[in-house]
């Protein structure tokens, strides 16, 4: 395994103070922020404070586009063709990343889809196509964070696309190296101790104890803190400090 790896978490989607207080505060410990714009969460206001303060902490800027659904935050499965066409789909996806691009005057390193965009692109030719051919309609150099094991990986390397396959910290995993639904109990890992658990393994040895308790390989170049789970703050704390313990340093892979 690779001696550095990158903490990413999803930000720029609080709509509460104490919430806005958490995305500052995790700041000081991830190297690579995947922000909203404006699909599932965010505005022009909210991806220029969190632009300017991932600048200010030196973080790689990544844009997190989703289904054009804030009613559901971006988590409700969306059906091609019935509840949204794919052209509709893939200009909302480009407005989204290019509105970011804008803010960030550039910035903007990598893609990260976000909440159930990704979960159908992991298993959907059809959404991981339409992905890949906007990230290219923006541009060809930007990197492709998603799931591994999944239809994104497949769908970079048929367009000559970098993909950087993400680790999660806080979520189970199914036996086939995907995320367990959220809808099932225990899909959000509660306990801080299990959370810092999996990402030494996983950011160590490539490894994951799935829901069914087996071994699983899944090797990633990026571990994930999901920016609205509770201890968000203290688990990107104490796992940047566990993993540093162990070796590794903490860097961008954009």
């Amino acid at each position: 395994m690779s001696n550095h790896i990158d903490l990413n978490a999803d930000i720029g989607e609080a709509n509460t103070p104490e919430w806005a207080a958490s995305e500052r505060a995790i700041l000081s410990y991830i190297s690579s922020a995947n922000i909203a714009c404006g699909g599932h969460a965010g505005d022009m206001q909210s991806m220029d404070n969190t632009v300017k303060s991932a600048r200010a902490h030196d973080i790689s800027i990544g844009a997190h586009p989703s289904f054009p659904d804030r009613k559901n935050f971006g988590r409700l499965e969306l059906t091609l063709g019935e509840d949204i066409t794919a052209p509709d789909l893939a200009e909302s996806l480009y407005t989204q990343i290019c509105r970011l691009m804008d803010i960030s005057k550039g910035e903007v390193k990598y893609i990260k889809p976000h909440g159930a965009l990704y979960n159908q692109a992991v298993r959907s030719d059809a959404f991981a196509a339409l992905i890949g051919d906007v990230i290219l309609r923006v541009d060809s150099q930007l990197y492709w964070l998603g799931g591994p094991r999944s239809k994104m990986t497949q769908a970079a390397h048929e367009r000559g696309l970098t993909f950087i396959a993400e680790g999660f910290i806080d979520r189970q995993y199914d036996d086939h190296g995907h995320l367990v639904s959220r809808r099932l109990e225990g899909a959000i890992i509660s306990s801080h101790a299990d959370r810092i658990t999996q990402a030494i393994s996983l950011a160590k040895s490539g490894e994951v104890i799935t829901r069914s308790g087996q071994s699983l390989s899944i090797s990633a170049g990026s571990l994930c803190v999901h920016g609205d789970s509770a201890g968000a703050v203290e688990t990107a704390r104490t796992a940047r400090l566990a993993l540093e313990a162990e070796g590794l340093t903490i860097r961008a892979f954009a």
